[in-house]
């Protein structure tokens, strides 16, 4: 594949999992303004009438910013499903340069009350897809010039108190964490640079608006732009400088230049954002 223009996504090809709406709309609509081929995959075909975005949506969006659109309809728990959808984008696009790791699956109960029907759709969603999504991509990420794989997982802290509060979700997503360890030693020399991008503060996501109420998550966050601006940063750079790190939005923009963040607060005012948890300065959940 030609090499990349630096700082751009022109011309690249950029699969995005989670891409109906929230954060993978938001990122996905983000790399079409660079002119990239985006590939969205995605459950949510039709409208819900409590959540807005289906993948129609968001390929229209997609396709009006300035890029190309694929909707593959796809469980990233299907792993034969995935590597349909991967070879398909391939087959469509002539090959694949960033993987987005963003589908994600929320639920906090303990153990008393989290099945383990709802542990094994954790453990799928947010362990299993993106591992699915890389197996099947990966002969194609060798051959960009400027490969990138981010997964949305949140830094690795061995603090019991987030483990000891909703076991079930933590295993799923620092085990996705440590996908992004592994990956990006294993793939280094490729290179492949492999980083996770977690939220510094609350971001109206979908997760987030399902467990909470849209008012509530509103009322203390910031838009998925944030994530959306951030993640684009981290694959225009070189992918053999920058890999293995846990990153959050608000620290790869401020590595950008970017100190006013005000334009991504929907909180009335920014001492009403609320540290993402997962993160040292945030306060366990109560969902």
């Amino acid at each position: 594949m030609n090499s990349p223009d630096p700082r751009t996504l022109r011309d690249r090809v950029v699969v995005v999992t989670g891409a109906s709406r929230g954060i993978g709309a938001a990122i996905a609509v983000r790399a079409a303004r660079d002119g990239a081929a985006v590939a969205l995959l995605a459950k949510t075909e039709t409208p819900n009438p409590k959540i807005a975005g289906t993948l129609a949506e968001t390929a229209d969006a997609v396709q009006r910013a300035g890029g190309r659109a694929l909707s593959v309809a796809c469980d990233v728990r299907d792993a034969d499903a995935v590597a349909a959808a991967i070879a398909s984008v391939a087959d469509t696009f002539g090959g694949i340069d960033v993987v987005i790791n963003n589908a994600g699956a929320l639920d906090l109960r303990s153990t008393e009350t989290l099945p383990p029907k709802n542990l094994r759709r954790l453990l799928g969603v947010n362990v299993e897809g993106p591992y699915a999504v890389v197996h099947a991509a990966l002969s194609h990420l060798r051959k960009s010039a400027n490969a990138h794989i981010v997964n949305v997982a949140p830094p690795l802290d061995m603090n019991p108190r987030w483990v000891g509060a909703h076991v079930g979700h933590t295993v799923g997503k620092y085990a996705e964490s440590l996908l992004t360890l592994g990956w990006a030693e294993e793939f280094a020399s490729v290179p492949i640079a492999v980083n996770s991008v977690w939220p510094a503060t609350t971001v109206a996501s979908t997760g987030m608006v399902v467990a909470m109420g849209e008012a509530v998550v509103r009322a203390q966050a910031r838009s998925p732009q944030i994530m959306a601006d951030a993640v684009h940063a981290l694959v225009t750079r070189p992918a053999a400088a920058c890999t293995g790190h846990f990153y959050t939005d608000e620290g790869i923009l401020r590595e950008e230049g970017v100190h006013d963040l005000s334009e991504y607060r929907l909180a009335a005012r920014e001492e009403d954002l609320t540290p993402n948890f997962y993160l040292p300065s945030a306060t366990l959940p109560t969902i």
